[in-house]
């Protein structure tokens, strides 16, 4: 297994414009490391940035301090199309929205994926969507699908470039608890079959209690912890 951690983060900050001026802090993560194929669960409630940290570790967000690395490459200093190539490249992002295209079809949404990397690569594309077991399923419209299949698609668009990480932000917020059940089975199997880290953020107990080891975000960030001090 590759030795270099899949994640690293130091003294990462990150705050946003308030209502009433000036800015709001959201996070200040003094450090957070992930081995190199280490399946880790993070806790959070809503509202307490676990979203904005899955957010900036996939280089959509800028941090406005701190660094992180993510299998060994720097994120923070990059360019925008720099972080996109890097996200289609090497790591894997399950939304909890989904984030499908209506118009596309199943195999054109996972093959979207890789285009800002090295391209569509089609049948890596179906490559995915067979191991998340809808290859027969290929040319289906997201409206096609059940919401469990549309999951599964966002599940095989996370898995295609075969990622040295893979992030899940609430990927059973919208499955009842039997497909949830399986979403998460198939991402650690997937991730573990690659070699992947695997961090997946949830508030929902059933899926904490299925990792060995669990991050608290609320004790994770500083902002957090000051405010409860206050």
């Amino acid at each position: 297994m590759d030795p270099t951690p899949a994640l690293i983060i130091r003294d990462l900050a990150k705050g946003f414009p308030a209502p009433a001026g000036g800015r709001s802090e959201v996070l200040r993560i003094p450090s957070l490391r992930l081995r190199a194929g280490e399946q880790v669960a993070l806790r959070g409630e809503s509202g307490l940035g676990k979203t904005t940290l899955m957010h900036i570790i996939a280089g959509i967000l800028v941090p406005d301090a701190g660094e992180v690395a993510v299998g060994g490459t720097v994120l923070t200093g990059l360019s925008e199309a720099a972080r996109d190539r890097f996200r289609a490249e090497r790591l894997g992002y399950v939304f909890q929205t989904f984030n499908l295209l209506q118009g596309l079809t199943a195999l054109e949404n996972v093959a979207l994926g890789l285009a800002f990397g090295r391209g569509a690569r089609p049948r890596a594309a179906l490559e995915a969507l067979d191991r998340v077991g809808l290859a027969g399923r290929a040319h289906y419209l997201p409206r096609q699908l059940s919401t469990g299949q549309q999951q599964r698609v966002a599940v095989a668009r996370a898995l295609a470039n075969r990622p040295c990480l893979i992030l899940a932000d609430e990927p059973t917020g919208n499955l009842d608890a039997a497909r949830g059940r399986k979403v998460i089975a198939l991402l650690r199997d997937s991730a573990a079959e690659l070699g992947s880290a695997l961090l997946v953020a949830s508030h929902d107990p059933e899926v904490l209690d299925g990792f060995g080891q669990v991050l608290d975000l609320a004790a994770l960030n500083q902002v957090q912890a000051r405010e409860e001090e206050a």
